[in-house]
């Protein structure tokens, strides 16, 4: 049981959409902010899209149990507005570090002193992070996998200054949202799900940009040879090709030739993954 009823998801993303659709669908008010009316019509498509998806894939979805989470959803371009009276602000911005820098230092004005502060950044440590939220005992990491309706983990990590009572409410918190928490009781760069899954990923890219199998066929031997229902390239199209990009452009030399192979023949031609239609594979209907 949690004390936690209100949330704010900042960012309306693949990930930021899920958190927030995820949470309501739970039973939870939710607002869902992100920078412009642009960007909340692609949340509107995005939210009727995971109410067909969880009728669809989700125990007891049908009925119209779906459809009526979006009634617990207000979307909003205010982010005062959007965090005034939240008991928790997730956070599913882009990653990259003074963005996520500049909106806590905003929102350490803005909330009020009860809430909690949550980080869903893949790959930054929330230490990176504490200094600008003006709140370090009550700021955190609550690290979520993409399609979170079927791989519902919750990794819950702090820093050395986070309050062990706020640790322990997010933990409730992810159960109450029908996660399987995850405790991280130290700070890992990753996480648990990253630390195995992104040097995977790299270590497919490498295969690929340096020409010796296509990614087609780096896919097909995964799945063959271990039993797994995915290879590297249909996981990068999960994800998402944005988010892999941003990692490895701030990372070695080889990572950010990985990068720019990623930018050069796939994100310059719009092919980012599953949300575009397109990515490593072609999700477009058949003319």
């Amino acid at each position: 049981m949690t004390d936690i009823r209100k949330v704010a998801v900042l960012g309306t993303g693949v990930l930021g959409s899920q958190i927030a659709f995820q949470t309501a669908f739970s039973g939870f008010a939710v607002t869902s902010y992100d920078i412009s009316e642009e960007a909340l019509t692609h949340a509107r498509e995005r939210f009727a899209g995971l109410v067909q998806t969880y009728e669809k894939d989700v125990p007891g979805a049908a009925g119209g149990k779906a459809a009526h989470a979006l009634k617990r959803i207000t979307l909003s371009s205010d982010l005062a507005a959007a965090v005034a009276d939240a008991d928790l602000v997730i956070e599913a911005v882009p990653e990259v570090l003074k963005i996520k820098q500049a909106l806590y230092a905003n929102l350490a004005h803005l909330a009020p002193e009860k809430t909690i502060f949550a980080t869903n950044s893949s790959t930054l440590l929330p230490s990176d992070l504490k200094s600008s939220t003006g709140r370090p005992d009550r700021f955190l990491a609550l690290h979520f996998a993409n399609s979170i309706w079927k791989f519902n983990t919750a990794e819950v990590m702090g820093t050395d200054e986070t309050d062990p009572a706020v640790f322990d409410r997010l933990i409730e918190f992810a159960s109450a949202i029908g996660m399987v928490p995850i405790p991280v009781h130290k700070e890992k760069a990753g996480y648990v799900l990253n630390s195995l899954l992104v040097p995977f990923l790299n270590a497919a890219a490498s295969l690929a940009a340096g020409g010796y199998a296509d990614p087609h066929d780096i896919d097909k031997v995964w799945r063959i040879a271990t039993g797994a229902p995915m290879g590297p390239f249909q996981i990068y199209d999960v994800v998402g090709l944005t988010t892999p990009y941003n990692i490895l452009l701030h990372g070695d030399e080889h990572a950010r030739s990985l990068a720019a192979w990623l930018k050069e023949n796939y994100i310059d031609s719009g092919k980012l993954g599953i949300a575009t239609g397109e990515g490593f594979y072609s999700y477009k209907p058949a003319d």
